[in-house]
């Protein structure tokens, strides 16, 4: 093999959890924390006449941003490769404790930007060195108005441990203590952890084994479903708790916030998808036909069609797939393959199919050494390549920011999932593209289909469901039996009577509903890509697309997702015309899909 399935942390801290290089960055951390805290309380506007002294903070801060960042995604990593392993527990709350004393710092910096006249705060980010970030600073100090005195909220951060981030972290445990076993079309018994079986069912393309798995997943979720309900439930109830105490008039304004988008845009983006639904009947009725199927379960949203008059399915090793995802790449971006041939064979890529790995796909920056590391699980399928070329586009739109301070970087969930979404869309359509006949052609398409269907149905199940759960936990505890409606409404309603058998438990399955750091980890997929779409429709019209996009890119962190719109494509979002666009986009490919696969019928 030219690359390594393996990824390698060395250069991060070298020798795993026990590295003294890790030892001695939480020490300085910890040090670097109490110096801000302390500088930040002697900190005087009056006496600081050329800003040097503000510059400082600033700076400060986001070496300890960087550094917090680094040392997180170094625990987490280790954690993911090795998801059962408790060994990395005490560091990953070592990790958390630290997060939370900077956390009280920064609170305390930020209420120090309001006792700034506005003529002050004005020319203080106007100075050369921060001058950059006055935007995260201008967020910094309107935020500040929602915060209590420094004791509660240092109390309230320091509760998170043994709240918020416990009940994620108690998911974790439940998730990796889960087995299950199927019978495989060969008659053979096979047992699963939770993550091989997510990724079994996604791709299996035996209609029966796919079934059974299904099957086997939904009732192994159910055996757990109570001690599920019991961290969702706290998880949410914490959430819930803590913003009442900082002013949220409800569960959505924060979520909206943190994207940095208004609540008219969202609303008008589910409204075009709810309007769009019903063009996937008909996408489901013919792969239904071509499948051999009498009806649609949850298990076959993604199924691949691998029998279609003589085509024979073939697979990907991971060498080809790394090489296609470069070429592809540079038709677009030459700076988009340069990076990812440089994250190929520099091991940023975890890949390897094995028990005992963190279900799904991720990336995350390494901010101190500027650098960034991926986790999947590469199995040969078309897909396969499509989903590393998603976590690649996450990581090249972190590379076009390294040259800025490491707060131009906090760009939020749902223009994160631009980039991304932007790469796998290149490599699903090279992927059609490349089809030798019209039956290669429909599996492709079919494959393609993959991402529209879970931004315009899954996901809106996803957002529809945590509204109903949140408004109705506002009124006391949600039990199992309950959630478990929730979801199949939620199921029923966004995917419009498409599905015969539906996954009453997908609330207990899904980690992303069990995620601290970030409410309604759900819809800023369905921005992104709807985003993404728009930015491919843009790149067909633009004469030097790389300059054009990596300035978009650069411009992430640095503005509300209104305005970054207005600038670089010239739409308005809360207008229904952008999101409908991308829309008809999916539309297209769904007749071609039609048109096509009326022969095999």
């Amino acid at each position: 093999m030219t690359y390594s399935l393996n990824w390698d942390l060395d250069p991060i801290y070298p020798g795993g959890i026990e590295s003294p290089e890790f030892a001695d960055k939480l020490l300085l951390l910890a040090h670097q924390i109490t110096d801000l805290k302390n500088n930040v309380a002697a900190y005087d506007v009056k006496e600081d006449d050329d800003f040097s002294g503000f510059a400082k903070l600033v700076d400060d801060n986001q070496v300890i941003f960087s550094g917090l960042r680094t040392a997180a995604l170094f625990v987490n990593a280790l954690s993911a490769a090795d998801y059962t392993n408790p060994a990395y527990r005490p560091y990953q709350t070592k990790v958390s404790e630290l997060d939370v004393a900077y956390q009280a710092a920064l609170n305390a910096f930020a209420k120090l930007l309001t006792t700034f006249s506005d003529t002050e705060f004005k020319q203080a980010v106007a100075e050369e060195s921060v001058a950059p970030v006055a935007f995260y600073l201008n967020e910094l100090r309107s935020q500040a108005d929602r915060l209590l005195d420094d004791q509660i909220e240092e109390l309230l951060n320091t509760l998170k441990l043994d709240g918020l981030k416990a009940w994620s972290e108690h998911y974790d445990t439940i998730s990796a203590g889960l087995t299950m076993t199927y019978t495989d079309e060969n008659g053979e018994q096979q047992e699963l952890s939770a993550g091989q079986a997510l990724n079994r069912i996604d791709d299996y393309p035996d209609d029966d084994t796919r079934a059974e798995l299904m099957h086997q997943y939904e009732q192994m979720w159910g055996s757990a479903e109570n001690l599920a309900a019991d961290t969702l439930n706290h998880l949410a109830g914490a959430r819930l708790t803590e913003q009442k105490a900082h002013g949220y008039k409800d569960f959505l304004e924060e979520p909206l916030e943190l994207n940095r988008m208004s609540r008219e845009t969202l609303e008008t983006m589910w409204q075009v998808v709810d309007d769009n639904k019903d063009m996937f009947k008909a996408y489901f009725e013919r792969k239904a036909e071509l499948l051999g199927l009498e009806k649609i379960g949850w298990q076959d949203q993604s199924a691949p069609i691998t029998k279609l008059g003589d085509y024979e399915p073939t697979t990907m090793t991971y060498d080809e797939a790394a090489d296609f995802i470069i070429k592809n790449f540079g038709k677009y971006s030459p700076k988009m393959a340069a990076f990812a041939q440089h994250a190929f064979e520099n091991q940023w890529i975890e890949a390897e199919n094995r028990q005992g790995k963190t279900p799904g796909a991720w990336m995350e920056s390494v901010p101190d050494i500027r650098e960034s590391r991926i986790i999947t699980t590469f199995t040969g399928s078309v897909n396969d390549s499509a989903t590393i070329a998603h976590e690649v586009g996450h990581g090249f739109h972190t590379s076009v920011l390294t040259d800025l301070p490491v707060w131009r970087d906090s760009y939020a969930m749902n223009v994160a999932e631009t980039a991304s979404t932007f790469a796998e869309m290149l490599i699903a359509d090279a992927n059609v593209q490349n089809a030798k006949s019209d039956a290669e052609k429909v599996v492709l398409l079919n494959a393609k289909m993959d991402n529209p269907i879970a931004m315009f149905l899954n996901i809106r199940t996803r957002f529809l469901f945590e509204k109903s759960f949140y408004e109705e936990r506002e009124g006391g505890f949600v039990p199992a039996s309950r959630l478990n409606e929730l979801m199949d409404d939620a199921q029923k309603q966004a995917f419009g009577g498409i599905l015969d058998e539906r996954h009453p438990h997908f609330w207990a399955s899904k980690l992303h509903f069990y995620i601290d750091d970030v409410p309604f980890y759900n819809f800023p997929y369905t921005f992104g890509y709807l985003f993404s779409q728009g930015i491919y429709a843009w790149a067909q019209t633009q004469d030097n697309f790389e300059e054009a996009y990596i300035s978009l890119l650069r411009d992430t962190a640095n503005m509300t997702t209104e305005e970054l719109a207005k600038k670089h494509l010239g739409v308005d979002l809360t207008k229904p015309d952008f999101w409908q666009a991308g829309a008809d986009l999916v539309k297209k490919d769904i007749d071609e899909f039609l048109r096509l696969s009326e022969q095999f019928v």
